[in-house]
């Protein structure tokens, strides 16, 4: 066998190797940021604040920001059950007042 045949062979399988593995990282990067936005949306986040989770150091501070603050999705279930948000207005107790009775004729 020739050296320039081995060596083609070679880069043929090098060639091979690393378009399927571009493939999968792609892959598992798209699918990255799909979980990412799925999660951000259920918290109630904008899904595309996501992406933020992709740029080294400031993955660090949105994990942080997702993990210790409230969700939006929190502070609408606490509106939503009243333990929450503004205070809901109610008019003071009437007095008790007999019901009306008209004057009798004689």
């Amino acid at each position: 066998m020739d050296h320039t045949q081995t060596t083609a062979a070679t880069e043929a399988a090098i060639a091979a190797y690393s378009g399927v593995a571009l493939i999968f990282v792609l892959a598992v990067f798209l699918f990255t940021i799909v979980i990412y936005w799925r999660i951000a949306a259920k918290a109630g986040y904008n899904g595309a604040l996501s992406l933020l989770l992709l740029i080294p150091l400031v993955n660090l501070i949105m994990i942080c920001i997702f993990a210790f603050s409230e969700w939006p999705i929190e502070r609408a279930l606490k509106v939503a059950r009243g333990e929450g948000g503004p205070p809901q207005w109610t008019p003071p107790p009437t007095p008790y007042q007999p019901p009306y009775q008209p004057p009798s004729v004689q």
